[in-house]
């Protein structure tokens, strides 16, 4: 970056992270101009309890606002007394123009003018939100009123376009009545076997068509499945199984090692499908070769005997990231499907004649429900990736034809650091969305993939609060309108941002932030709207512990995010951390997500993980940075000079650590809990670790060194 360029004021933002055939880190010497977007001090406003918390107006406050008010009431009088002498004198058609340049004159002395500026640049974009809005409200009534399933709305689909492609894989087509009747031998299958509404029956496959076949044919049974991270093991794993309370596991031939290592310790009632590639081959134990059954079994819906599921019933546990601790099942109805799907497709500007790309997890809700959700509810062509591959992004957009791409955390950063290729620009993609992706590289981005439009959404999959960026602006997941914000009940709240609690005020309520001021992240709760319920996680306990009550009135209640945003004066939102991600260090809020951002780009592009550590007898917490560099390819003398540049004093990283490995999990996100634990300790951690010298370079860590700050004979 230029240093006599000025950055744009735009907000950070940051969720999520990418693994899979990424590139080392390493930009094949060349060079993107990735102009930092924001810098960590750049929004105005305090967000500790002290500064955030409504304070009283000094006395000069007060004399400055009467004195305000005096020459606004005389400045009106003297209009008024204009007016009647211009009309009393020179007639009517004179004293109506006065008497508009009065009003105009008004208006402005009073400060007012400032909303209706705000109003007219931002209605375009409120309106259209609105009236998209109110169709997708028309279709989740209409499905509501039908009580229809998933599985009741694809199937009219599977009736107009039978021989259309419903899922791409690996170059196979799989037609929308291929999908069907994959998805009735399922259901025959486990009909026979006597497993009906209500009953759990876990899925753990790899992306693959049959993933969404498999749990769409048990869903017409109306049993419950719980989409299963392929990625975890031992632990994990048997917890994911054990915590829905399956009464049966359907797993993929390449994971039977991975459930052989839990099966002493899974339930002895648990029953085993083992789904082989080909029929007849060996399975575990005693597992059942679902493969054969499949083979054996009707094409046609089972009706006999089976209880139909409710447009209100469960469909599917879809679990966190566990970037913090085990993972959470959150509950998706069939309702709440269609509420995802259909709000994302109606707002973000999709087609049924799209072909969308995600090279997203299936397990997860951007991949398998976003993205897989505009087949079964909307007729749309999917091409679903094994895993993501950033080479081969665009190349397979232009492959199958794609018109709608999907990203998630860091896979755009991924892209961008891949050599130029003829296929940068030689697609028909029109849009993609997604969220995370950072306005430091937005704009190089769409400019060298010519992408017309960005949809950066924000949202959590057992959340209520949903929200996406339908005008373009960079850098913004989506907005809440200035002009008449209850329209959408979502808002951002005054908080503590090491530990998310809202801060109230003196009649013990909550606060709104104002505009530039970050605050938590809220969607208020309404439990009889399925857009605004907060169906929680089938663990009733963590449930209660994302909900926040007596907001702005007694009794009322919201979904706590967690999340620290922002709002401009035009209403445009921002992310910009996770509460408890932000650590304060010299008296100042550090922001992880936008230091991470800046170490990032600052080292080629490499994953990075910013977090705060604690050193013996100083305050607040000190940067640390962990960046993957297996090979140590980072220029720490070009790193610290350009953070100097790039970042405040308070927000430079006093540590880092090159990292070897990177533990991420299956939803792109990087895992720092235990790079935070184990600190900057040398004794501890076999990685590179390095420090901030009052050079104002970074040094080698030793154990010596280490000692001298743990006596504090090295300060900073």
């Amino acid at each position: 970056m230029n240093n006599n360029e000025t950055k744009p004021s735009i907000i950070d933002i940051e969720k999520g992270r990418v693994e899979n055939d990424h590139p080392s880190g390493v930009n094949n010497g060349k060079q993107y101009n990735i102009s930092a977007a924001v810098s960590p001090n750049a929004v105005p406003g305090a967000t500790t309890s002290e500064s955030a918390s409504a304070s009283p107006r000094s006395t000069s406050e007060r004399i400055s606002r009467v004195f305000l008010y005096v020459i606004q009431f005389v400045g009106f009088g003297c209009s008024v007394a204009g007016i009647v002498l211009v009309w009393y004198y020179m007639g009517w058609e004179f004293g109506l123009p006065a008497l508009l340049i009065a009003l105009l004159a008004v208006l402005i002395a009073s400060g007012k003018w400032r909303w209706f500026y705000i109003a007219a640049v931002t209605i375009p974009r409120d309106v259209t939100a609105l009236a998209r809005y109110v169709k997708l409200l028309t279709l989740v009534k209409k499905y509501n009123r039908q009580n229809a399933t998933i599985a009741d709305i694809f199937a009219e689909y599977v009736a107009k376009q039978p021989e259309k492609a419903c899922l791409i894989y690996e170059g196979r087509e799989w037609t929308f009545k291929e999908v069907s009747d994959y998805s009735n031998r399922v259901a025959n299958v486990f009909h026979t076997h006597g497993y009906k509404r209500g009953d759990v029956v876990g899925l753990l496959l790899e992306n693959r068509p049959e993933f969404v076949a498999t749990w769409l044919g048990l869903s017409k049974l109306g049993i419950i499945i719980p989409l299963i991270n392929h990625n975890l093991r031992k632990n994990a794993l048997l917890h994911s199984v054990t915590v829905a309370k399956c009464s049966a596991l359907i797993f993929g031939e390449s994971l039977r090692d991975a459930v052989s290592e839990i099966a002493e310790s899974l339930p002895s009632s648990l029953a085993l499908y083992q789904l082989n590639d080909a029929v007849q081959q060996a399975v575990i134990g005693n597992a059942k070769d679902l493969a054969t059954l499949l083979q054996n079994a009707s094409k046609e819906q089972p009706t006999a005997n089976v209880m139909k599921p409710d447009h209100h019933d469960q469909l599917l546990y879809i679990y966190t990231s566990g970037t913090t601790g085990l993972p959470k099942a959150a509950v998706i109805t069939h309702s709440r499907f269609v509420f995802i799907t259909a709000a994302i497709h109606m707002v973000a500007g999709f087609r049924n004649d799209d072909i969308f790309y995600t090279p997203l997890p299936l397990y997860h809700t951007a991949g398998g429900m976003m993205s897989v959700g505009q087949a079964l509810l909307f007729g749309a062509t999917v091409v679903i990736r094994k895993k993501f591959s950033a080479s081969q992004y665009f190349a397979d957009c232009q492959k199958y034809n794609c018109t709608v791409g999907q990203y998630i955390g860091e896979m755009c950063r991924y892209i961008l650091a891949t050599p130029d290729s003829p296929t940068d620009k030689a697609h028909k993609v029109r849009l993609i969305f997604g969220n995370g992706l950072r306005p430091q590289i937005w704009p190089q981005f769409v400019g060298r993939f010519n992408i017309p439009r960005v949809a950066e959404f924000y949202g959590a999959t057992e959340g209520n609060a949903n929200i996406v960026n339908i005008d373009n602006t960079v850098g913004a997941i989506g907005f809440v309108s200035r002009i008449i914000p209850q329209v959408y009940p979502i808002s951002i709240i005054r908080a503590d941002p090491a530990t998310g609690e809202p801060i109230r005020g003196k009649n013990g309520l909550c606060q709104l932030c104002e505009p530039n001021e970050p605050g938590v992240f809220i969607g208020k709760i309404l439990p009889n709207n399925p857009s605004r319920a907060f169906l929680g996680y089938v663990d009733k306990g963590a449930s209660e512990k994302k909900i926040v009550r007596d907001i702005f009135k007694k009794g009322d209640a919201a979904f706590l995010s967690g999340d620290l945003l922002v709002a401009d004066e035009r209403g445009n939102l921002f992310f910009k951390d996770r509460t408890g991600d932000t650590f304060r260090w010299k008296g100042e809020n550090v922001s992880t997500s936008e230091v991470e951002a800046e170490v990032s780009n600052a080292s080629g592009y490499r994953d990075t993980v910013v977090y705060g550590v604690e050193i013996p007898h100083m305050e607040g917490r000190a940067g640390m940075a962990a960046v993957l560099d297996p090979d140590r390819q980072v220029d720490l003398v070009k790193l610290a000079q350009t953070l100097k540049e790039t970042l405040p004093s308070y927000a430079r990283p006093m540590f880092v650590r090159l990292l070897t490995k990177v533990d991420m999990t299956g939803t792109f996100k990087l895992k720092k809990l235990d790079l935070q634990k184990e600190g900057f300790d040398p004794n501890v951690i076999e990685d590179a670790l390095f420090y901030l010298s009052p050079k104002g370079s970074y040094e080698s860590l030793t154990k010596e060194i280490f000692d001298q700050i743990n006596r504090g004979e090295i300060r900073f």
